[in-house]
């Protein structure tokens, strides 16, 4: 049996306009545009996507799942995901090498330190 990781599925309130707020701060392309699915990917036929859905309920507590990602510069990435409208979060991290922010609808996902020295 094997197994291919399709995609992540992220509720939301607004599907359309979530979704291409990760399509800009990710520099993805959009692979499916319906009011109540929108995906987006790396490149048209590379995965996993994100698949943004509609629900009913806002968000009320920390996600169960996040997304970490690694840039080259930190300190840059965090700028300019604030720039497009993410916020900053405190999750009870404390002191760490990550940064935490959050989404327009309040999705947590980090911001890791750079590999190189």
């Amino acid at each position: 049996m094997t197994l291919e990781w399709e995609q992540v599925v992220v509720d939301a309130a607004d599907p359309v306009a979530l979704g291409r707020w990760w399509a800009e701060a990710l520099g993805w392309v959009v692979v499916g545009e319906e009011s109540d699915e929108f995906e987006i990917r790396p490149e048209p036929e590379r995965l996993p996507g994100l698949l943004f859905v509609p629900v009913p309920e806002g968000k009320t507590v920390k996600n169960r799942l996040h997304l970490d990602f690694r840039p080259d510069d930190q300190e840059a990435e965090v700028i300019r995901l604030l720039a497009l409208g993410a916020r900053t979060a405190d999750v009870g991290q404390g002191e760490e090498s990550w940064v935490v922010l959050m989404d327009p609808e309040g999705n947590e996902f980090c911001v890791l330190r750079s590999r190189r020295p």
